[in-house]
């Protein structure tokens, strides 16, 4: 399994294989000797050669965050085979829904009913444990509805806006 990963900006080409209990990994073509067990959803205990990490994943919106230990990385995964399906499967026709990944308090707007945004762009920004997310669109389109208002307290899963 081929992947392009964009950690805080910075490609990188990362090769996956798996061959009976083991994976292989090269990162930008070199071997690496990798040992990954999930511990448990979304925190997955990794070994690099002699070295040990706790990594556990954040899905934010569009965005995926890691964080290593106490420090936290913006993360893109492109698989080429996945873009081509979603492509061919029309995922950005119809309206879509924009929700809080956590439970936290919407601090800011970033955009108005009717505005026309393009995807990736912010949408609100969230406040959870005292750090700021902002949830970006999934689609270009019109901002058809906003739901909340700066200063609501939001729960994981509630709609804050709705693009079409």
């Amino acid at each position: 399994m081929l992947y392009d990963v964009i950690i805080e900006g910075k490609n990188y080409r990362l090769e996956l294989n798996r061959t009976d209990d083991r994976w292989s990994c090269r990162l930008d073509g070199k071997e690496l000797e990798v040992d990954a067990v999930l511990a448990r959803p979304n925190v997955l205990s990794l070994r690099i050669g002699n070295l040990a990490y706790e990594v556990k994943s954040e899905q934010v919106a569009s965005d995926l965050h890691l964080w290593v230990g106490s420090r936290r990385f913006a993360v893109e995964v492109r698989d080429p085979r996945s873009l081509r399906a979603r492509a061919r499967s029309g995922e950005d026709h119809g309206p879509r829904k924009i929700t809080a990944p956590m439970p936290g308090k919407v601090v800011r707007l970033l955009v108005r009913e009717g505005d026309a945004v393009e995807s990736g762009w912010g949408i609100a920004v969230v406040e959870a444990m005292k750090m700021q997310n902002e949830i970006k669109s999934p689609k270009t389109g019109t901002v058809g509805k906003i739901v909340v208002g700066e200063g609501a307290a939001v729960n994981a899963g509630d709609v804050l806006a709705i693009v079409e």
